[in-house]
């Protein structure tokens, strides 16, 4: 069967996935809309996978207080490059607060909203 540019989009916008992944999926599949997405998940789950027993021996700790508490939070990543981003030192700066906004529990720290940053602008 061929594969349209019109079924890749499709599939793209139903996915969310890449686009030549979408037209691998569907080239798989014989064009079949719903065993292309079927086949994307499941390569989705093998990636997640792979990834879930790497290492993440990188990151910051954060330290949040006031007058009667304190708060110290890790916060790993893969890399180093990632704990040097001012995206990601933000980040753990927002969890340390909201933590010390908690009872400290590590379900009422993992349920709190984190308020988000804009991103910093690319400093040269």
């Amino acid at each position: 069967m061929s594969i349209t540019a019109a079924m890749v989009k499709e599939l793209r916008e139903k996915s969310g996935a890449g686009m030549m992944d979408c037209k691998t999926a569907l080239t798989e599949n014989n064009g079949d809309m719903e065993a292309a997405m079927d086949w994307l998940r499941k390569k989705g789950i093998a990636k997640a996978d792979k990834k879930a027993g790497r290492t993440a021996a990188e990151g910051l700790i954060g330290v949040a207080s006031d007058a009667n508490s304190a708060v110290v939070v890790e916060v790993n990543s893969e890399t180093d490059f990632v704990a040097r981003n001012d995206a990601f030192q933000a980040l753990v700066s927002n969890i340390a607060t909201v933590a010390l906004g908690t009872d400290g529990s590590i379900d009422a720290v993992s349920s709190a909203t984190i308020p988000r940053r804009a991103n910093p602008s690319p400093t040269r």
